[in-house]
């Protein structure tokens, strides 16, 4: 089955993105012997239509920033390759899958320091804009804390449709290796994640993000919870 043969409702749905696929069929030729290979990736696609067949249609298509890689729908993508190949997969690579789609947008960023005040003013003024962004679409749900000189940034999500997706096909058990990524984004960028839930296992996904640096850090050691979850005391 080719991209341009999957049939969904193109005017509210989108396709994964190319660095999905990319890693997706790598990760098949890792698994699977070639002979088998291509039948595997139909298995994936025909998993990715059927989840989107009565799924939400008011997440804006390409016209939402959260649409691209390693957004909204490659998440739906890799749990639909998770899904289809449960048997050869596990935990620790569908974290590196995220991973490779989201982190190479922050390694671009290396230039940023957030222990330096002006970045991390930036920072919150990004955040700031994203919220505005999410306002227009009403898919993730965001507050963002007034910025204080000497305090971490604060913003949190009450609605996720990632995790919403997650909880209502019976996969939250995988959420955990889509979120962890948000720890290691902002390692990239000289700043550190302080969180306690998120939207999957909780009732909102809670950034407290400060530098690296930054004394707060000793109060809120990081631990991995027996969900998998990287999290925060």
């Amino acid at each position: 089955m080719k991209d341009n043969e999957l049939q969904f409702e193109r005017s509210c749905h989108v396709l994964y993105s190319g660095p999905c696929k990319k890693e997706i069929r790598a990760r098949i030729a890792q698994h699977y012997p070639e002979a088998e290979r291509e039948a595997v990736w139909e298995r994936v696609q025909r998993q990715y239509v059927d989840f989107l067949s009565d799924w939400r249609t008011d997440l804006g298509g390409k016209k939402n920033f959260h649409n691209g890689s390693g957004g909204t729908y490659d998440c739906i993508a890799i749990l639909s390759y998770y899904v289809a190949c449960r048997d050869v997969t596990s935990f620790r690579e569908i974290e590196e899958m995220e991973e490779a789609l989201v982190l190479p947008a922050f390694r671009k960023l290396k230039f940023v320091d957030c222990n330096k005040p002006f970045f991390k003013r930036l920072m919150h003024r990004a955040f700031l804009t994203a919220k505005g962004r999410c306002d227009k679409w009403h898919d993730y749900e965001m507050t963002v804390a007034p910025y204080e000189k000497d305090k971490p940034i604060y913003y949190e999500f009450t609605a996720c449709p990632a995790a919403e997706f997650a909880i209502r096909n019976g996969l939250t058990d995988i959420m955990p290796a889509l979120c962890n990524v948000d720890y290691a984004a902002m390692e990239l960028i000289g700043a550190k994640l302080v969180r306690t839930t998120t939207c999957a296992n909780g009732c909102k996904c809670d950034y407290t993000i400060c530098g690296s640096r930054d004394p707060y850090l000793k109060g809120h050691p990081e631990y991995r919870d027996e969900a998998g979850y990287r999290r925060n005391r």
